[in-house]
């Protein structure tokens, strides 16, 4: 019997009843023979706040389940408040593996440079945006010290101080857009990540991403590309039919499930 799968979310959004983040990929997941469950946490609160809430939900599933161990799936910024469960708060011993999409790991060069504009510009939007996501059901978002985590100091003080767990499988997955056009949503940020890194997915390039075991940068066999957004299914289509690349971010979950035990 495999181990359930834990989603983590990224920032910004919030697992719902209503709006799936991750589109098709859990009916997918359960048909090949997973228990699902969903990680819960804030959309955008820090990675201390959030990985209490995850460390919670892994104690919850192996409590009711009995399962002993669970697989994560984390996006984004999601795969750093998994990080900190499983070595801050001691989580290790109840995940088996830990598969991250397009997670900030090293920190955002892109952002490093957004830093540098007035603090009294940075904290009117992350106050605004911490306003705006409690109404939205936020418990406690702090969007200034998520924004201050993303720049690549800040990832460096995060990965010395939360550790590996020996016990614990890392993987890691880059996407990139082809082109300004490949995501109506992403095609300003991704001019200005293009601008300072290179390729990437619209947010994050892959020199950011790599952690554990780097499974590769993804590149759709369409015109489009991979973007943020597609790397959990908004869409809830395949991008193409042709088969030089990826055609279905669901081949991007499939080949995940290869390696879980």
């Amino acid at each position: 019997m495999a181990y359930p799968i834990l989603l983590i979310h990224g920032m910004g959004f919030r697992d719902s009843k209503v709006i799936n983040y991750w589109g098709r990929v859990p009916k997918m997941l359960k048909k090949a023979g997973f228990d699902v469950y969903y990680g819960g946490q804030d959309s955008n609160g820090t990675t201390e706040s959030n990985g209490k809430v995850i460390a919670d939900k892994i104690e919850e599933i192996v409590r009711k389940t009995n399962c002993g161990k669970v697989n994560i799936i984390a996006h984004s910024k999601g795969g750093m408040d998994a990080r900190y469960a499983i070595s801050t708060l001691g989580m290790g011993k109840y995940v088996a593996t830990l598969t991250t999409l397009s997670t900030p790991h090293h920190g955002s060069l892109t952002v490093d440079r957004l830093m540098k504009l007035p603090d009294i510009a940075v904290r009117f939007v992350a106050k605004c945006s911490d306003i705006w996501l409690k109404i939205l059901g936020d418990k406690h978002p702090d969007a200034y010290l998520v924004f201050h985590s993303f720049t690549t100091a800040g990832a460096e003080r995060f990965n010395r101080e939360n550790p590996d767990d020996p016990n614990v499988v890392y993987r890691s997955y880059a996407f990139v857009m082809k082109n300004a056009l490949s995501d109506i949503f992403m095609w300003l940020p991704y001019l200005v990540v293009k601008h300072f890194e290179g390729e990437n997915d619209g947010l994050l390039a892959p020199r950011g991403v790599m952690w554990g075991k780097f499974m590769g940068i993804k590149r759709s066999s369409s015109f489009r590309g991979i973007s943020h957004c597609d790397e959990i299914d908004m869409r809830r289509m395949r991008f193409s039919k042709k088969k030089n690349g990826i055609s279905d971010i669901l081949d991007v979950y499939r080949e995940i499930t290869g390696f879980l035990p």
